[in-house]
């Protein structure tokens, strides 16, 4: 980079000043890797210090039954394959009570779009967790799965989402973002929900008094340019709604081993090649300094690994999720080793490792509990440490 544009994007960023679509672009071209990093530090420190939010919650995929077939995934199933799959009521209510000794505070369900299931199984399934679990919160559901509500039962969004805010729902999920960009979408996602629907429908949650997450799966096919449009086109929603809580970088992942049948699902990875740790980092760096008006940046480790999530609480990252139990989105895909399940305690000691002090929140980012802060330098070297592979 410009030594020139260095100075200039440098003191734009410690002057609070909005970075445009072509900084964005300058920043992803930046191999300074450091200096991305410091810059984006500074900022997440304005904001929030040196505390790393986390919660402690299960992940529930209720059906991988799809009638989509997107490009990049290789959760979905079709009716009658093998491993397809649908929960009975009963079964995600189970699954969901065998961390109620955890102190569990959210349950996060995303699903396949089941060409068959009725509309109707959807609030009653979250009215059913909600009365087995009163103090938990209820994060269910991306805005395409919203749309496919709309389909299936003649509702508008407006009337869904009021049904299943009155069954518990406190937030809906942040995915079917992919990349908005339709040079780049058109070819990895295959169903009707794109920036027009999911925009329309986080706005009209906003409006209902929800916090939502937002996300963006990079590595695949996009480029940097793409990833700024993707950034920018919800840092604009953002000023109108201002009911962005987080936002999440997704790790596309490939599909390096499919469990049950063998078959590779994942139809882009023979010309695509995953992030690196160094391209993980820049994302979360330039995603911190772009998005000037949400306050957390998340790192959803179980696509990126603990080392990296650990350092990229230096490049913007303040909020780690979460002891997750079960993701099948990500696992169907990759045999590369993050755990299932990291528990309160894992979670803890992996950001003081990191040097920064844990903060329990809870859905809307409400504090839950504070924990003592990292342990000086000094203090960590007189002991062994554990190594977060």
């Amino acid at each position: 980079m410009d030594a020139g544009l260095k100075r200039e994007l440098e003191a734009k960023v410690y002057a609070g000043e909005r970075l445009t679509r072509e900084d964005g672009v300058a920043l992803y071209d930046s191999d300074d890797l450091t200096w991305l990093g410091r810059l984006a530090h500074h900022k997440r420190t304005e904001l929030n210090g040196d505390r790393v939010m986390f919660n402690v919650n299960r992940h529930l995929n209720l059906t991988n039954v799809c009638s989509a077939s997107c490009a990049y995934c290789s959760f979905q199933r079709k009716p009658g394959e093998k491993d397809a799959y649908t929960m009975r009521i009963d079964e995600a209510v189970r699954k969901a009570k065998e961390m109620e000794d955890e102190q569990l505070t959210e349950l996060h369900i995303v699903n396949g779009l089941h060409p068959t299931l009725p509309w109707r199984y959807y609030p009653k399934v979250l009215r059913e967790l909600k009365a087995a679990l009163p103090t938990v919160k209820l994060k269910c559901f991306t805005a395409t799965e919203v749309q496919w509500f709309e389909k299936i039962s003649g509702l508008s969004a407006d009337e869904i989402l009021d049904e299943l805010m009155d069954a518990g729902l406190e937030s809906l999920t942040g995915g079917g973002a992919e990349i908005f960009d339709w040079e780049v979408r058109q070819h990895i996602v295959d169903h009707a929900c794109h920036w027009e629907d999911w925009s329309r429908i986080h706005a009209l949650a906003h409006r209902k008094g929800m916090k939502t997450p937002a996300t963006m799966l990079y590595g695949h096919i996009e480029e940097p340019r793409h990833r700024v449009d993707h950034v920018l086109r919800l840092r604009e929603l953002q000023d109108e709604t201002g009911g962005f809580a987080v936002f999440i970088p997704l790790r596309y992942q490939h599909d390096f081993v499919d469990s049950a049948d063998g078959k590779i699902r994942n139809r882009i990875q023979a010309r695509t090649t995953m992030a690196s740790p160094a391209e993980s980092l820049k994302t979360f760096a330039v995603s911190r300094l772009l998005f000037d008006n949400v306050p957390h940046v998340k790192n959803f480790w179980v696509m990126h690994g603990l080392s990296v999530a650990q350092l990229s609480l230096n490049f913007g990252v303040d909020d780690l999720d979460g002891s997750v139990v079960e993701y099948k989105i990500t696992h169907d895909a990759d045999s590369y080793g993050t755990p299932n399940t990291m528990h309160r305690d894992d979670l803890l000691h992996l950001i003081w490792d990191a040097g920064f002090q844990p903060v329990e929140r809870d859905t809307r980012y409400n504090v839950v509990r504070e924990y003592d802060k990292a342990p000086s330098l000094a203090e960590r070297r007189a002991e062994p440490q554990q190594v977060w592979a």
